[in-house]
């Protein structure tokens, strides 16, 4: 399995592509504005088709380019129930928008829930739900790659932003330590911005949040 980040978006949203050219498939986790022309090469080149996306949070930066990779691919869709209205109704995040970005909705095929596993690319995928930054904030854990792709719950040195609507530093402190912090120490902590980290990392001197 090939792991691609993309970041992309006004904000430099991460993107990460997985790809498993043996198989000839391929996943995206998060969707930033204008991804899709920038994937495409990477898919094309890897002769892989992407079957799915896989949503952490219903943010705008994180799905703005969705409906277009659906569109382009007909890729599964698969998020959490508690940000359906975000997803599927994006128009309730305008006041929260830069100006000039736009929103299309995108249709979740499947919502994943705490604890659901199964596999893709060959792997299997555990869910873990992160809210705090974002009520249906969560991450995606593939034990065989050491990697946890976890929204903007958990930043290197950094945790997400609480001062939006359905955000809680409580309640984002709990889902730290109890759903990202349990993981192994050697886990790679993949962001929704800025470079990657470990949980043993963060655990030890994440300014924010203490193990």
């Amino acid at each position: 399995m090939n792991l691609h980040i993309v970041p992309a978006g006004p904000i430099q949203t991460n993107a990460y592509l997985l790809t498993a050219p043996e198989l000839g498939e391929a996943v995206l986790i998060d969707a930033p504005g204008g991804i899709w022309p920038m994937i495409k090469p990477i898919l094309d080149r890897e002769h892989c088709r992407l079957g799915e996306l896989w949503i952490t949070h219903g943010h705008w930066d994180h799905t703005q380019g969705g409906a277009e990779v659906v569109a382009a691919t007909g890729a599964r869709v698969r998020a959490h129930r508690d940000d359906q209205v975000l997803i599927e109704t994006p128009e309730v995040m305008e006041m929260f928008l830069i100006p000039g970005a736009r929103l299309g909705p995108i249709k979740v095929d499947e919502f994943v829930e705490q604890g659901q596993r199964w596999t893709a690319l060959g792997q299997t995928v555990e869910v873990r739900h992160v809210p705090g930054h974002c009520p249906g904030n969560v991450l995606f854990y593939i034990e065989a790659l050491k990697a946890a792709f976890v929204g903007d719950a958990l930043f290197a040195s950094g945790v997400g932003r609480t001062d939006l609507p359905g955000g809680s530093m409580e309640v984002l402190e709990h889902s730290i330590r109890s759903q990202i912090f349990s993981l192994p120490d050697d886990t790679v902590v993949y962001p929704g911005h800025g470079p990657e980290t470990t949980v043993g990392a963060e655990r030890e001197t994440n300014p924010f949040v203490h193990g």
